[in-house]
């Protein structure tokens, strides 16, 4: 249980400021390709997970009682989260970053307010602040991914309106697995220590083509199929 508390206290500490510092003097402010930032770190951040299981791998962190399970498993710790933290005094942090920092720090539109999904894709990924340059990269990646295959448009137009807009987007985004980078390599047998290559392609092309996912299954309901 100490070794729960420090884990905590850990966290909170590095949401209130530490990652930011770390993040803000980042090495890979001078490329904008994801992928190959994510080539560099990832060695890197495998080999501190494996010296840190070798250290306490074996350490009880908590009891589990019925009710806690029975609770939905609330105040559980089941797993690791390294994209964000729920604190309940300040709320939600994405790699450090509160909501105001997220919101001060990362890239806008020009005359938007609030930061780009690009930007906070980036974060997310690497746990570093993202620069103009590395934001509009991945915009032009998505948006020359956004294009929907065949029988994934075919289908949504086919959906009758009474189908709930999520149903449709949900069943939209199964379709897309026809699209998998990852499902055709896994079949190959490549080597784990690649899966996140594939799956990395995987998630720029999924999240390159919700936007167009969504406006398709919004116009099938409320503007009588006219797709734009």
């Amino acid at each position: 249980m100490a070794l729960s508390m420090i884990f905590v206290r850990r966290s909170l500490c590095l949401s209130k400021g530490a990652v930011a510092s770390i993040s803000q003097f980042s090495t890979h402010k001078s490329s904008t390709n994801l992928k190959d930032v994510l080539a560099d770190k990832i060695p890197q951040h495998l080999k501190k997970v494996a010296e840190f299981r070798k250290a306490h791998g074996s350490t009880v962190l908590q009891n589990i009682t019925v009710d806690m399970i029975y609770g939905g498993m609330r105040t559980m710790k089941a797993m690791v989260t390294e994209t964000s933290v729920l604190d309940p005094e300040e709320g939600i942090r994405f790699r450090g970053y509160s909501i105001p920092e997220c919101q001060k720090l990362l890239p806008k539109a020009p005359g938007g307010e609030e930061p780009l999904p690009e930007g906070i894709w980036w974060l997310l990924c690497t746990g570093e602040i993202p620069n103009k340059d590395q934001t509009t990269a991945i915009s032009k990646q998505w948006a020359a991914h956004a294009d929907l295959p065949e029988h994934v448009e075919k289908m949504i137009r086919n959906f009758p309106p009474k189908v709930h807009p999520m149903a449709q987007f949900v069943a939209a985004v199964a379709a897309l697995s026809s699209e998998s980078k990852f499902a055709v390599a896994y079949h190959h047998g490549v080597p784990k220590n690649t899966y996140w290559e594939y799956a990395f392609d995987d998630s720029m092309g999924l999240l390159a083509k919700l936007p167009t996912l969504a406006a398709m299954i919004y116009r099938n309901l409320y503007r009588e199929g006219w797709f734009v």
